[in-house]
């Protein structure tokens, strides 16, 4: 193993032989839903989330690695670069040790202290660092010539080099790195004539807290007041210990002349250098934690919705509802396909009441509806209440459909290639009907920024965001695995080994050739090489294949393994995957090679006996309390049904039927102590909540979950 690989290990606390293997298959293109299914023996069982954390931190490295290069080679250039200074660096593999040790010799602007060092105030400097005040008038007599012009200029100059070494010595940048750790406050104050305009931030006008104890929606809210202009944030700490140390260890006698100038020099430094420096750094260090905490809520809520529980393929009205626009009509096939679209008038201020009835009643027969997706915007509620009061022949199922992202799909191109001669409120409506179809299938399509992951997805890192939510909709499709003749393009995108280009191909390909009757003609598409076919081929579902594997998670490499327990059990490969029997009278151990461990023959068995699962739940009708349908209608004490539509690590809000949402905060969850939301709730869940206090002027309703994590 290398020094990454050991780096990693340590790191992670992941044994350092599976980290190697790892890195070898990562380094070799292989993909991290490929890896965390495909190859459990070489990882040692690692999943997704372990996998990528090794590769971040290998990308880490590499690029900690050429920044080592680059201050090397600029320490040597300058002539100063000593076998101990280059060791120190060799070894080090931490970012803020390695710009610690750079900074005194890092390039600098013209600061105060290089000015003076260039009018040769340097041997002052030193002078009065070491207290001797016996040198000290000689040397300062010396130092008055060319530009400076007195004995208090070169003072001051001196003191602004001694500034300048004590706010880049390692060992007080440490020291107060531990003081900021321990004991800073972050805190804020409302700009003065901006209390009106800044509302919203009101729990901030006058704030403060121990950073350390600051959650990160917190400090999101904070960073955007200040960066809207309403808010001044500081981070501080609020006594002045570490200075009294520095005097105290570093001035033997304040009373003489060095003393003084040291303990001036000292003052500035601390003030003027090391605190802006070390608060600065804490800044970026305290909005990175807050982005990472954000970030990982941001992706656990997006897994959620991709995994949504899904209707399935059956016929569907969608609604897409407005009041003084109507509500746009859509009727789906089971297959998604578009077969008519509409408006109603159901609600003020046209209110065509009976013939929005009418047209409903009509079309449910005519398509053969099964089930109505109803956005939960504007109108949703009076809608949902609408449809369900009409007697349909058989009972339908009724739905309400977050519309997040609805209007950002609508306009993009992807809509446009779909849906060329139809207008946006069309596109939209159809986004709604499909999303209760095929949650996953749909919401590819749509950044997933746009899908409302959370309160401050626009305030984080936008890199690492992108990032994090990427991998999160790669890992739920290769979760579910995609139906290779009917996925989109947009779809087979995030199959492992696949992209743009690649899932084009297979688009165009089953146009020109029908579908596809087999994995193996998979390797027909163009470009489609070895390696890309090793990965996706897994991931790929193809039903009615006269190799029923071909609709299963097991890997055509395996195919083998398969046939040979069918072949020992005298039947055929689909006798084997209908037959309970058969299956038990398995002994995975006997198939163990050196290519095959227990953990690969152990999924094959879990996949015989459910071929292609679907890891997602079934799907559960939910209906919100009708006597409730305003904010004016609630109660303290009520008890409503509500849907979780939004998760934080403070909490989640929930829709109860109105227009503003409720919140359930943490504490509120469950009578044990809970630290992630996400432990009791999930996104779109139905739950029962009970109203604990309102503030009508805030518009804020204070919710309890009532049942704890149990479904209604």
């Amino acid at each position: 193993m290398n020094d990454f690989d050991l780096i990693i290990a340590s790191g992670l606390n992941i044994p350092g032989q599976q980290v190697k293997h790892t890195l070898d298959l990562l380094n070799d293109g292989a993909t991290i839903p490929f890896i965390s299914r495909y190859r459990k023996e070489a990882t040692g069982g690692l999943n997704e989330v372990q996998i990528a954390d090794i590769s971040d931190e290998y990308a880490r490295l590499k690029d900690l690695a050429k920044r080592k290069e680059t201050i090397l080679s600029t320490i040597d250039a300058q002539g100063k670069l000593t076998d101990e200074l280059k060791a120190r660096i060799v070894r080090s593999w931490n970012q803020t040790e390695l710009e610690d040790i750079y900074l005194p010799y890092k390039p600098k602007r013209r600061t105060r202290a290089e000015v003076a060092r260039l009018k040769g105030l340097e041997p002052l400097a030193s002078a009065i660092m070491l207290q001797r005040d016996q040198l000290l008038d000689s040397c300062l007599k010396k130092s008055v010539k060319g530009e400076v012009e007195s004995e208090e200029e070169a003072l001051a100059g001196a003191r602004d080099i001694i500034a300048e070494q004590i706010s880049e010595s390692e060992e007080n940048r440490n020291r107060l790195r531990n003081a900021f750790t321990s004991r800073s406050v972050i805190s804020s104050k409302v700009i003065k004539g901006k209390e009106e305009e800044a509302q919203k931030y009101r729990d901030y006008f006058d704030y403060k807290k121990a950073l350390k104890h600051c959650f990160s929606h917190n400090l999101l809210a904070l960073r955007r007041g200040e960066a809207e202009g309403f808010l001044r944030v500081k981070i501080e700490v609020e006594d002045d210990r570490m200075l009294d140390q520095m005097k105290q260890y570093s001035v033997r006698n304040p009373h003489t002349l060095c003393g003084e100038q040291l303990v001036a020099a000292i003052d500035d430094g601390y003030k003027r250098l090391l605190i802006p420096s070390i608060e600065s750094e804490f800044n970026v260090l305290s909005k990175d934690k807050a982005d990472d905490e954000a970030i990982t809520v941001f992706a656990g809520n997006l897994k959620q919705l991709l995994l949504s529980p899904p209707l399935g393929q059956k016929n569907v009205l969608a609604l897409d509802p407005g009041f003084r626009t109507g509500c746009k009509v859509v009727c789906l096939s089971a297959q998604g396909e578009l077969l008519y679209h509409g408006v109603i008038f159901p609600h003020p201020p046209v209110a065509q009441r009976d013939a929005a009835a009418k047209i409903l009643t009509q079309l449910v027969g005519k398509y053969g509806i099964q089930a109505f997706a109803i956005g939960d915007g504007t109108a949703g509620r009076e809608t949902e209440t609408f449809v369900r009061s009409l007697p349909f022949a058989d009972k339908m199922q009724i739905f309400a459909v977050s519309e997040n992202g609805a209007s950002i799909y609508s306009a993009s191109k992807v809509a446009r290639d779909e849906f060329p001669d139809e207008d946006l409120t069309v596109r939209g409506a159809v986004s709604i009907g499909r999303r209760l179809m095929d949650p996953l299938a749909e919401l590819v399509k749509i950044d997933p920024k746009s899908i409302g992951v959370g309160q401050y997805q626009h305030d984080v890192n936008q890199t690492k965001l992108k990032k994090a939510l990427d991998q999160t909709v790669v890992n739920a499709v290769n979760s579910v695995g995609v139906d290779l003749n009917t996925a989109s393009k947009h779809l087979l995108t995030y199959i492992s080994g696949l992209g743009p280009q690649l899932a084009e191909n297979i688009v165009a390909y089953r146009q020109q050739n029908g579908a596809f009757q087999s994995r193996e003609e998979v390797k027909k598409v163009a470009r489609m090489g070895a390696k890309a076919y090793e990965q996706c081929a897994g991931f790929l579902r193809i039903s009615g294949s006269k190799n029923p594997l071909d609709n299963s998670a097991v890997h055509p490499e395996r195919y083998g393994v398969v046939k040979q327990m069918a072949k020992d059990l005298h039947c055929t490969i689909e006798e084997l995957i209908k037959s309970k029997e058969l299956q038990k009278n398995i002994d995975p151990a006997k198939y163990v090679t050196s290519q095959i461990g227990m953990p690969t023959l152990k999924d094959i068995l879990s996949e015989l006996d459910k071929p292609g699962r679907d890891p997602r739940k079934e799907i559960e009708e939910f209906s919100f309390d009708p006597n409730v349908c305003a904010f004016e209608d609630l109660q303290v004490g009520m008890e409503l049904n509500g849907i979780v539509n939004n998760i934080t690590n403070f909490g989640c809000f929930v829709n109860i039927g109105i227009h503003e949402n409720g919140l359930i905060h943490v504490s509120q969850m469950s009578d044990r102590r809970i630290t992630n939301p996400s432990e009791i709730v999930s996104l779109h869940q139905g739950i029962k909540v009970k109203i604990l206090s309102i503030d009508s002027d805030r518009k804020r309703i204070e919710l309890k979950l009532l049942g704890n994590d149990k479904h209604i």
